[in-house]
């Protein structure tokens, strides 16, 4: 049997997007209540009855979300334009050497935008 578990972290932090226009919102700096959705996918081992502890999902991404929670996003390396979508690729590269069956990271940067990323 095929599934996919997904598990919901946040954080809060600030940034500014220094690529886009000095007219732009969004070269000013500002903050987010940020939520990062992961997604792992895979058979479910008969023997557990799971595919994948959700308590292990827990100790490979919250050390990753308390790298950015209440941070300058800016000034974390590899983040330096921080957005959205390099914030999912950021969280992809660190968690995907260690999280079997990674299938997808999603950024909510709002209640109502959001980025996801699928590795490619």
């Amino acid at each position: 049997m095929k599934v996919k578990l997904e598990k919901d972290f946040h954080f809060e932090a600030a940034h500014t997007l220094p690529k886009v226009g000095k007219d732009h919102k969004c070269f000013h700096m500002h903050g987010h209540s940020y939520r990062v959705q992961v997604t792992v996918e895979g058979d479910v081992d008969p023997a557990l009855g799971w595919l994948f502890d959700h308590g292990l999902i827990s100790d490979i991404i919250k050390p990753l979300v308390k790298q950015l929670d209440h941070k300058y996003l800016n000034d974390i390396p590899g983040l330096e334009n921080p957005t959205a979508e390099y914030m999912a690729k950021w969280v992809w590269d660190k968690a995907k050497p260690h999280l079997p069956g990674l299938c997808q990271v999603v950024i909510h940067e709002t209640p109502f935008t959001r980025c996801i990323y699928e590795g490619k």
